[in-house]
């Protein structure tokens, strides 16, 4: 295993594998006894980064979350598990009651939904500090300071690590973090946007981003990534929910452009010059690239996890990179 560190501050800093594992179904679409095989496997390989979120999987039984959560906690439990390993989890978007979604009806980031949230993360996990806590999707109707002073002091107190902010505007993360700042307080260091080779169409609108997604990391981010090297981009959905390997998996709506022909092209290129899958040269892409990037990468196997696994150690050519990056 590869490892990085993400945060600045000693205090709450962490070294992660390069490759994170998603958790998302775990303890509801896949069982306990798949779900701790997957868990022990990437642990045994050196993998120390795991990702859920509090509203995981509402969807799935009609309820409010907390599946994956509460089978984590009892893995943790079971097996002795400490500080060693890091679970960054995600609040503001867990349903307020059964049969609505994050869109209409979200716990939302005003400061008693975030304290409530956090202690109940923290019970479900069963850990003292959360060591990543991110803000999963935006809360306009709460005046911005109000969630980076809540967070902020909940860092500062050691209630919670390394804070983060998924499927923001950048604008939101910039002014977020300046406000931070400007109250001497821990702000945003790590983003979790969609990221893979694929590069979607923008400007697609949907019922959480009317203007077109910002949940995508777009030219924007990754311009200001660059220009900030302290954060780290966390990229979920890298494989697509295995699109690019599965017949029966079409590709999402909104990555049906002209410029995806090219890129696939490109992809199965290396693939077949590296005798690597497609899945591993996307992960390899983004973990080796000029601007580092942690896959999120679910496994509902093994099987699935060990393929992903292979990808940490597959080195790609300064060409074949060139090629990759300039595919359109």
């Amino acid at each position: 295993m590869k490892y990085r560190t993400i945060g600045t501050d000693p205090a709450t800093r962490r070294e992660v594998s390069v490759l994170a594992l998603g958790a998302m179904l775990f303890g509801s679409v896949t069982d306990e006894k798949t779900s701790f095989a997957i868990l022990d496997h990437f642990v045994e390989a050196g993998g120390t980064f795991i990702d859920t979120s509090d509203n995981y999987a509402y969807w799935v039984e009609g309820g409010l979350g907390g599946q994956s959560e509460r089978l984590l906690g009892k893995w943790r439990r079971s097996r002795g598990i400490g500080d060693e390993i890091v679970i960054a989890t995600k609040l503001g978007a867990e349903p307020l009651a059964p049969g609505t979604g994050f869109v209409d009806n979200a716990e939302g980031l005003s400061e008693k939904a975030v304290r409530v949230a956090v202690e109940r993360s923290r019970e479900r996990l069963g850990v003292e500090r959360l060591d990543l806590l991110y803000a999963h999707i935006e809360d306009r109707s709460v005046p911005l300071a109000e969630t980076v002073e809540t967070l902020g002091e909940l860092s500062a107190s050691g209630t919670v690590g390394l804070l983060g902010a998924s499927n923001h505007a950048v604008w939101r993360v910039e002014r977020a973090r300046a406000l931070a700042a400007a109250a001497g307080l821990p702000g945003y260091e790590v983003l979790q946007y969609q990221h893979s080779h694929l590069r979607p169409r923008f400007d697609v609108p949907s019922p959480l981003f009317e203007d077109g997604s910002l949940g995508h990391a777009g030219p924007e981010l990754l311009s200001y990534l660059r220009a900030e090297p302290d954060l780290t981009l966390v990229a979920y959905s890298p494989l697509l929910a295995g699109a690019y390997t599965r017949p029966d998996k079409p590709l999402p709506q909104d990555y049906d452009h002209p410029g995806t022909p090219a890129r696939l092209a490109i992809l199965r290129a290396v693939a077949a010059e590296t005798g690597a899958g497609i899945n591993q040269v996307v992960l390899a892409w983004q973990i080796g690239g000029r601007l580092p990037v942690i896959p999120l990468a679910g496994a509902s196997s093994v099987a699935q996890l060990k393929e992903n696994l292979a990808a940490v150690d597959l080195e790609l050519t300064d060409e074949q990179r060139a090629r990759l990056d300039g595919a359109h």
